[in-house]
């Protein structure tokens, strides 16, 4: 495909400590395509490792840097280098993990040179997200100095989500299964809808199987004899039928190379009995393709649904306000963000008294039913005196389920001076 200067560059990028790959996309209508390491097939993985070329600064990455090993000092595992934080020493000499880290990541993106000038949007999804690791994340991506418009972050979870909203509707409207094949486990993301609620909200369960019996590349000629294949077909059998169990399931996806090895057969069988089957390895990095496309322009599946994974944001969060004499409700946090980067900062005035109102409105638990349920919370700031006064509050998630809110006292002109003091207060927004 050719580049046109006037179009947008969207990019998914997965990042694993194993394999990273890249997808792109040139609107926020796009297609979203995956870049091969080769022209013309489809290898889409680049290792996650550099290689620093023995006495000298030149640094190697991906495929050449594992052809590089024997000629210099191979650093694999980037990722959880930098989410550990400890210096990697090299040559007697300590090295940022993270710059590390950020060292590949611009490399990589060099990639798409192929395909585009200029990024214009990015999206990176890990296996999974906290406010530590997007921390970490940002600093990569502030080390790679990239100078995109649009950058975010998002879980494995959400980036199947973003994938399945760009397919066609019969694939999702009853629950899709995930299995991603890892080493010696699986796992496996199971969709839960709610068509009760509007938006509808959509839930994903993750649940990891142990599985030992899949050995990737062993045997010789980096085959997997016939005896360990059928033990681990039998095995990937057991956890797909209870996996399939207790309703219809929609669509079936398996990624992970190790699933095109072909020892599956008795588990194959049974996973396409009535139910459409996909295999491949690309879905997260063009889910998190597809999850930028949203962030810019919001499709009408997007429209219709609300994605609340585990580092979701479940609840609406507002405040009780006067407005020119007349009680209304005022937006402060909305369900739907990620939990970490859920933050608001008001001043407010506060009139004859010394406490405010806060309105809980949970999309679990009984909201999922479809049941209109809320709870309201008043914040008493003690020793707070005077007729009036001017405070700013902040707001933002301490973890996933409490809410931090600390309100300062900005006094109220020259009618009364400021404390300076500062009032915390956490709140548990998924409980009693």
């Amino acid at each position: 495909m050719g580049f046109f200067s006037g179009e947008k560059l969207i990019v998914g990028y997965d990042l694993g400590d194993e394999y990273s790959q890249i997808s792109y996309a040139y609107s926020e209508k796009g297609e979203a395509e995956t870049l091969s390491q080769v022209a013309g097939e489809q290898i889409y993985n680049i290792p996650t490792v550099l290689c620093k070329k023995q006495n000298t600064n030149q640094w190697f990455f991906g495929r050449e840097a594992l052809r590089c090993e024997g000629d210099g000092i191979l650093v694999k595992n980037l990722l959880s280098l930098a989410l550990d934080g400890e210096p990697v020493i090299i040559e007697g000499e300590s090295y940022d993990p993270v710059a590390l880290l950020a060292l590949f990541f611009k490399r990589t993106l060099g990639l798409l040179s192929r395909v585009g000038s200029k990024i214009t949007a990015l999206m990176v999804t890990c296996p999974r997200l906290d406010r530590g690791i997007v921390e970490t994340l940002s600093c990569v991506v502030g080390g790679s100095q990239l100078k995109a418009g649009e950058i975010a972050f998002q879980s494995h979870a959400e980036s199947f989500y973003g994938y399945l909203l760009r397919q066609p509707r019969e694939l999702w409207n009853y629950p899709a299964l995930l299995f991603e094949l890892g080493q010696k486990n699986i796992r496996l993301y199971r969709t839960e809808s709610n068509k009760k609620t509007k938006p509808k909200v959509v839930f994903i369960e993750e649940k990891e199987y142990a599985f030992p019996e899949y050995e990737p590349n062993a045997g010789e000629g980096n085959e997997i004899s016939p005896e360990k294949q059928a033990k681990a077909d039998e095995a990937f059998l057991k956890i797909a039928e209870e996996a399939c169990g207790g309703g219809i399931i929609g669509s079936i996806f398996l990624i992970g190379d190790g699933f095109a090895e072909g020892w599956m057969k008795d588990s194959l069988r049974f996973l396409c009995r009535g139910r459409r089957v996909f295999q491949g390895n690309n879905l997260f990095s063009k889910g998190a393709c597809s999850g930028m496309q949203e962030r810019l322009a919001v499709s009408e599946a997007g429209k219709e649904h609300v994605f609340l994974g585990n580092d979701k944001l479940k609840a609406n969060i507002g405040m009780k306000i006067l407005r020119q004499g007349e009680e209304s409700y005022y937006a402060l946090l909305d369900a739907g963000v990620n939990w970490y980067e859920a933050e608001r900062t008001v001043e407010v005035y506060v009139q004859d008294g010394n406490a405010f109102l806060l309105l809980l409105a949970p999309l679990v638990g009984n909201a999922a039913s479809g049941e209109k349920v809320g709870r309201s919370i008043q914040i008493v700031l003690e020793g707070l005196s005077g007729n009036v006064a001017r405070l700013r509050l902040h707001f933002f998630m301490k973890t996933e389920k409490c809410l931090m809110v600390e309100a300062e006292d900005l006094g109220f002109g020259e009618y009364r001076v400021p404390s300076g003091r500062v009032w915390k207060e956490e709140i548990e927004i998924y409980g009693g």
